[in-house]
């Protein structure tokens, strides 16, 4: 168990697509899943603290679109020195 007291700079990384004009392609994606991947796993190590989850019904015409996209929060006793924003 991590105590939080010892977070000092949180990292919000969205997956999926938050923007129904501009939707992100699958390699767009696949970048932010390795960006949450490398938070987690690289030196130093961030932990999940919390999830946002977010969806959109979409209508085009006589079709329904569904959006989906979810935000990690990942804490970090210091920034990375890899993290540019």
């Amino acid at each position: 168990m991590n105590d939080l007291t010892d977070i000092t700079f949180i990292k919000r990384i969205t997956i999926g697509n938050t923007n129904p004009s501009n939707p992100k392609d699958d390699t767009e994606i696949e970048k932010q899943i390795q960006l949450l991947n490398r938070c987690l796993s690289e030196h130093p190590k961030g932990i999940i603290i919390g999830q946002e989850k977010d969806f959109q019904v979409i209508r085009i015409g006589e079709h329904q679109v569904i959006q989906q996209s979810t935000t990690y929060h990942i804490g970090f006793k210091r920034k990375p020195t890899w993290l540019t924003d």
